[in-house]
């Protein structure tokens, strides 16, 4: 990662686009100076939640074993001796769409990128099938079936969206034709303007062609990073209701999302991190009438619904 001089020597010291990334928490003394917050039975004087006892270390080997994408005690981060995830646990099933939703700086979107080989894994497992997949590059990945849709500069703005499209294909340029038919049978904005550069595009209809893009090579997984954010509440909504028909078609997804309401109302599993660490899990209903999770990561508008 380039440094930004202006910025100062520490990237995560700056505030423009290009060095965002989740941020570790201050860490004190203890167990946090070990890079772990407090436990779950700190917080809850003991007893655990359903979503609390699902989120479990043990819980989570009972019910990964047959899963599609597992992810065992990630630990990473972006800088030497700073982690992000601390021994998070994670699974998807076959024709899952879970949410993964939690506070700034939770580790959310560095548990997506860790998934799909883009920062350092210094411990812990990822597989795929069963074959170990951990820090894969993602020509690979891309090859075994995954796709990963970044939520900035994910379209290539001097491309027409056919470029586009054509980028997305570009290991299996023959199946282009019966893909890009499919992109725009979900898609039919892009059909419709398929001769137009993507940059000219709104962000909402950019989201479009970078999902689009990413299903091009016909992917079994598709790993979502904040796809409503930035844009405008009729475009999140368009977003969500493209994920369950992509999902309806066989996709698996893994979503991240800071729309935490809305991404529970239509995933099938969320999880809620915090400090690097999976702290609940169950469906996405359950979830969003969680006492513990109204109150901790809701908030009070989500009391009102």
């Amino acid at each position: 990662m380039t440094i930004d001089p202006s910025q100062g020597k520490d990237p995560r010291e700056s505030t423009a686009p290009e060095y965002e990334f989740d941020r570790p928490v201050d860490q004190g003394d203890g167990a946090q100076a070990a890079g772990r917050g407090p436990t779950r039975a700190d917080v809850s004087g003991g007893d655990l939640s359903p979503a609390e006892q699902a989120a479990t270390r043990e819980e989570h080997v009972r019910l990964a074993g047959d899963a599609l994408i597992r992810a065992d005690e990630l630990v990473a981060g972006y800088l030497p001796g700073v982690n992000i995830l601390n021994e998070c646990d994670f699974y998807l099933n076959e024709g899952e769409l879970v949410g993964i939703i939690g506070p700034n700086g939770a580790g959310k979107s560095t548990l997506l990128k860790a998934l799909f080989g883009l920062i350092p894994v210094r411990s812990g497992s990822v597989t795929l099938r069963g074959e170990n997949i951990t820090s894969a590059p993602a020509h690979r990945l891309v090859s075994l079936g995954v796709g990963y849709v970044p939520q900035n500069n994910n379209v290539f703005p001097s491309l027409t969206i056919e470029e586009n499209m054509q980028m997305g294909a570009y290991l299996r340029p023959k199946s282009f034709r019966e893909r890009f038919d499919y992109v725009v049978d979900l898609f039919p904005l892009l059909g419709e303007r398929r001769k137009g550069k993507a940059g000219s595009l709104s962000g909402g209809e950019r989201q479009m062609v970078a999902m689009g893009r990413a299903l091009m090579m016909d992917p079994s997984v598709l790993l979502l990073d904040e796809p409503s954010a930035g844009l405008s509440p009729v475009y999140q909504d368009e977003v969500f209701i493209r994920c369950r028909r992509i999902n309806a078609t066989g996709v698996s997804i893994i979503m991240v999302e800071q729309n935490a309401r809305r991404c529970l109302q239509i995933c099938d599993r969320g999880y809620v991190l915090d400090q690097g660490r999976n702290a609940y899990t169950a469906t996405g209903e359950s979830l969003m009438h969680d006492p513990k999770v109204i109150e901790l990561y809701l908030g009070t508008l989500a009391k009102a619904h």
